[in-house]
């Protein structure tokens, strides 16, 4: 059984900047690629970016351009996504996600929930005005 582990979340003022990652139980080279979102209190879960492993391709949700960075180690088997200049909306949980099945260029497909085969159990990450 495929399990993705997050971790990094924490407490940070405003202007902060934290780096999550997520790390597989297998390799990564048996996804396609692998996605980020992530959930505030009373909200629905929202894409954050991902990263399609053929042609290193990145997608961002415009809350997160030019802010998050989402990176991979195949080595480690583990995805990155380094956040900067936070902001108190950028409180939530942080979840991981990846897929074994496609390899599509769409932004579309990556940042839909239902593209993705395995999920993280998510970290929280606070940031304080």
């Amino acid at each position: 059984q495929v399990q993705l582990v997050e971790s990094g979340g924490g407490l940070v003022q405003a202007g902060g900047s934290l780096r999550l990652s997520c790390a597989t139980s297998g390799p990564i080279s048996e996804f396609t690629g692998m996605g980020w979102f992530r959930q505030a209190p009373g909200k629905e879960r929202e894409f954050v970016g991902a990263l399609r492993w053929a042609g290193s391709r990145l997608f961002y949700a415009d809350s997160a351009k030019g802010r998050f960075t989402i990176s991979r180690d195949s080595r480690k088997n583990t995805v990155y996504l380094q956040m900067n200049s936070l902001k108190p909306e950028d409180t939530a949980v942080y979840y991981c996600a990846a897929d074994r099945t496609s390899s599509s260029v769409s932004y579309s497909y990556w940042s839909l929930e239902a593209t993705y085969d395995y999920w993280g159990q998510g970290t929280q990450v606070t940031v304080s005005s």
